[in-house]
């Protein structure tokens, strides 16, 4: 049985991706061995996870993965740690709109039965925190608030005066952190700047945020909180047992966008690939010049091109390898950060072309879930499938989707697919829709097979 525990906050901005981060750091600093996941989509936080605990990275999120799917992923990514610390999304209770908080922090603690410590900032109140918490405590009974950690507080009286506001409630207090200027993770327009943009400022601040939380937090409270947790039946996901038999003939290799402009990519998507006989190598569109060698397939994830717009296109080499490649058939998927890289422009700077389309950054986000269908039959899925995923972006591609689409979600179809590319906006987590990888992985196969 693994330890866990579930950080939460009233909603965005209160330090959860700070205090979960560091305790993690603060955790494995002391020799417990500890998982980092990430209720949700999200990619950014999950890289801050991976750098403190020295694991791969690991989101749980139903609407992606099915609920069916949430326990059995924990207990795969938590294999050999001894604590799991699952940083929430959003407010605790905050889930998919219209849906009564499906996919919300909550939604997930009740699922792998986790109790809950619910980070507040409390820089502009001070009594008003207690009747906060109390709230949070009890809005759903079925939730277990096992404490509150206070965050951004001014002084010594500052912290006082809301422990005994708290006292009566019988809340415990397991962490009171004073703000820190040194504490800071910078922010771009669609949350924090990735770890692996700023991996150097990154490791030397770990320490110090680790330092940070062991003061302020009582760890070894926050540790029997997490043991208190029920033993979770059933058995942990397993990428082999999901992929089957091992396929016959060679293994192919496919390359996978990697570096500072593609940070995005789940851990269990590469997982699978990997079950299915393909070696998945990383690639990075700034410093490489060529395709690895014996290249059969590229997959290409999230990231932020935009903001490596000049060295991205400055990299004539490895544009002009992968249009030859992808002309010739070579079995593509790109998702997001990947459709714009493959379009002709993007910001008016010149990107692969391998689609007709050009690319902008506009101000306009676009954010949700999408439950889309297939549009085709193309190198990732047959028409009429459909896929849960999630768009989270400003940029604008023109044309929105190609002659084939690759999906269709709101009555609208979206990217461009062929029977050897895929290129959409959507994000999806392959442990819920195993069937992508599948089409993906036996296309690079049989491109290895020749």
């Amino acid at each position: 049985m693994v330890a866990r525990v579930v950080v939460a906050a009233p909603g965005s901005g209160h330090g959860k991706t700070t205090v979960a981060t560091g305790l993690m750091a603060a955790l494995r600093a002391r020799g417990t061995a500890v998982s980092g996941h990430k209720v949700g989509p999200d990619y950014i936080d999950p890289g801050y996870h991976a750098m403190a605990t020295g694991r791969p990275p690991r989101n749980l999120d139903p609407f992606l993965q099915g609920e069916d799917r949430l326990v059995p992923l924990l207990l795969h990514g938590s294999a050999g740690a001894e604590v799991a610390v699952i940083e929430g999304v959003m407010g605790l209770f905050d889930g998919a709109l219209g849906t009564d908080g499906y996919a919300s922090t909550a939604h997930v603690a009740k699922l792998v039965q986790a109790p809950v410590v619910l980070v507040v900032d409390a820089s502009a109140a001070s009594r008003s925190v207690a009747a906060l918490v109390l709230g949070f405590a009890r809005y759903d009974p079925q939730v277990h608030l096992a404490g509150v950690v206070l965050n951004k507080l001014g002084s010594q009286r500052h912290e006082d005066e809301i422990r005994g506001a708290l006292a009566p409630t019988g809340i415990p207090v397991l962490g009171a952190l004073r703000r820190s200027d040194e504490i800071h993770a910078p922010s771009r327009h669609l949350g924090l700047v990735p770890a692996a943009e700023r991996e150097t400022d990154s490791r030397k601040l770990l320490p110090k945020l680790a330092e940070w939380i062991a003061g302020g937090v009582d760890l070894d409270a926050i540790v029997r909180a997490a043991r208190e947790a029920p033993a979770l039946g059933g058995t942990p996901w397993s990428p082999v047992d999901v992929a089957g038999a091992a396929p016959d003939g060679p293994r192919a290799v496919v390359a996978a966008a990697a570096g500072e402009a593609f940070t995005f990519r789940y851990t269990e998507n590469t997982e699978l690939l990997a079950a299915l006989g393909v070696d998945v190598v990383d690639l990075d569109p700034l410093h490489e010049a060529t395709l690895p060698a014996d290249c059969h397939g590229v997959y290409f994830g999230g990231g932020f091109p935009e903001a490596h717009l000049e060295a991205l296109s400055a990299n004539e080499s490895l544009r002009a390898a992968l249009a030859r490649a992808l002309a010739g058939g070579m079995p593509a998927v790109a998702e997001c950060a990947g459709l714009l890289y493959l379009c002709r422009e993007l910001d008016g700077l010149p990107m692969v072309g391998a689609i007709d389309a050009t690319a902008r950054m506009t101000r306009r986000g676009a954010l949700g879930y999408r439950t889309a269908t297939s549009a085709s039959d193309n190198v990732l899925a047959s028409a009429g499938d459909t896929a849960r995923g999630h768009e989270f972006h400003r940029t604008v591609v023109e044309p929105r989707a190609g002659a084939s689409p690759a999906w269709t979600w709101h009555d609208e179809p979206e990217g461009f697919a062929t029977p050897t590319l895929h290129a959409s906006y959507l994000h999806v987590h392959w442990a819920g829709h195993p069937e992508l990888a599948r089409a993906f992985a036996g296309a690079a196969r049989r491109r290895a097979r020749g």
